[in-house]
């Protein structure tokens, strides 16, 4: 078994970009190798330290991961461990359904299967000894300018694919005092929507726009993206907010070898979004890639958050956009992974 450590010198670059990997000397390369035959990998970290290294990451399997997936909002509670064990078996049906046309299943992901980019504990609100969790926020917590534009921006949408809710009239696009609270209980009578409590819809609401204002952590959650892509990576999974890090992370990562980006469920193509992105659009937004990198969106017609199905008016005609049909599961990030367009999109980055 094949040991993979990531290491960086202490007392190098602590900026928030990406680490950079570090190069062996013959002489540590040699060592590192007897350690592993002799000890299996289990107590290398103090040789390493001695070395005058840094550790940074040290994961055991066949390889590294050849498939990165970067989860959406909402999900700061959670874990990179948890959400691959929700994400793989997802992922291993859509390649399942698609293994007919595209000549690849499952077993195509070898080992190491899928790692997670996980940034949501970036977003966690710091513990206290009475409790943990989302803040109690209502509708008068909702800021003027971006989280209500996004707000009534998910209300219009959500009116025009679901009978259920009624459209925002003229005096609330006009950004009526009690607009956000007309568009907040409006959605909460949404297929989409109605499963998610009012507390946590603001905070998703405050995550979006956290990000693309916030600067530290805008580069701290890239920093988790670049840092989980490794010379084996090939296919790129994003979800929601998760697209929108994952484009930004690899637009940052010039050379990367990464053949396929898969978005699901991605708001890349909402005029306030596109607009704010890093690198700033001109006035198509930028390939993330080199030029034979396969782009796939895919978008469910009754998903609120990928409000623009067709992403090609903003990156290209090198994209390709699928439609699927999630239920009443719309945006649900497992949904997408199991549809066979989904699997197929993957496959091509693993054949």
């Amino acid at each position: 078994m094949t040991q993979h450590l990531s290491v960086q010198r202490q007392g190098g670059d602590t900026s928030f970009g990406p680490r950079r990997r570090a190069t062996w000397r013959p002489a540590e390369e040699l060592l590192f190798s007897v350690l592993c035959n002799l000890y299996g990998g289990i107590w290398l970290v103090c040789p390493v330290l001695c070395l005058g290294w840094d550790v940074h990451e040290y994961s055991l399997g066949a390889g590294m991961a050849r498939v990165v997936g970067v989860h959406g909002v909402g999900k700061q509670l959670l874990g990179e461990e948890l959400l691959r064990s929700q994400w793989g078996p997802a992922l291993a049906d859509g390649l399942r359904r698609a293994e007919v046309e595209t000549g690849v299943g499952p077993g195509a992901l070898g080992e190491a299967g899928l790692t997670m980019a996980f940034y949501g504990d970036l977003f966690r609100p710091p513990g206290q000894m009475l409790a943990v969790g989302d803040p109690a926020y209502t509708a008068a917590d909702v800021r003027d300018g971006f989280e209500l534009e996004l707000l009534l921006a998910w209300w219009q949408h959500a009116a025009e694919s679901d009978a259920g809710v009624a459209p925002p009239g003229g005096d609330t696009l006009a950004r009526s005092p009690r607009a956000a609270q007309a568009a907040l209980r409006a959605l909460s009578r949404s297929r989409f929507f109605s499963r998610i409590a009012l507390r946590a819809l603001v905070f998703d609401l405050k995550q979006v726009h956290r990000y693309l204002t916030d600067p530290e952590l805008r580069v701290r959650a890239r920093q988790r993206v670049q840092t989980a892509i490794t010379p084996d990576t090939q296919v790129v999974i994003a979800h929601s907010l998760g697209s929108v890090v994952a484009y930004e992370a690899l637009c940052a990562l010039p050379g990367h070898g990464v053949r396929a980006l898969v978005t699901l469920g991605s708001p890349l193509g909402m005029r306030m979004i596109f607009d704010r992105l890093q690198p700033t659009p001109s006035p198509l937004g930028s390939w993330p890639g080199p030029e034979g990198l396969c782009w796939t969106n895919v978008a469910d017609e009754g998903d609120v958050v990928a409000a623009v199905k067709d992403l090609r008016p903003r990156f290209g005609e090198g994209l390709q956009g699928v439609v699927v049909h999630n239920g009443s599961h719309a945006h649900d990030a497992t949904a997408y992974l199991t549809d066979r367009l989904t699997g197929a999109a993957v496959a091509g980055g693993l054949a």
